[in-house]
């Protein structure tokens, strides 16, 4: 019986884990999607350019920590991001 309730834990437990990476995977998307949206607002009203380059900074630093998700390495959102920031950088 232990070895069934142990299996039941560890099934609960991982999939407890699952639905938050899950979840942090969703709102690392949306927080790409609304800096995106910032930045190329940003450039179409020729903003300044530290308005710009800090939210060029912050689309930067969400794409590293996503890179450094093994989950979201190739995810497309996240190779859709790493182009635009390539193409803003020209």
């Amino acid at each position: 019986m232990s070895d069934k309730a142990s299996i039941q834990r560890q099934l609960k437990i991982k999939s407890g884990a699952a639905k938050r990476l899950l979840k942090e995977h969703k709102s690392y998307i949306l927080e790409a999607e609304q800096l995106k949206i910032k930045l190329d607002k940003f450039i179409a009203d020729n903003a300044e350019n530290w308005d710009i380059g800090n939210t060029y900074m912050a689309l930067t630093e969400l794409q590293v920590a996503a890179e450094k998700n093994p989950e979201l390495v190739n995810d497309e959102e996240v190779l859709k991001t790493k182009d635009l920031l390539e193409e803003v950088s020209i």
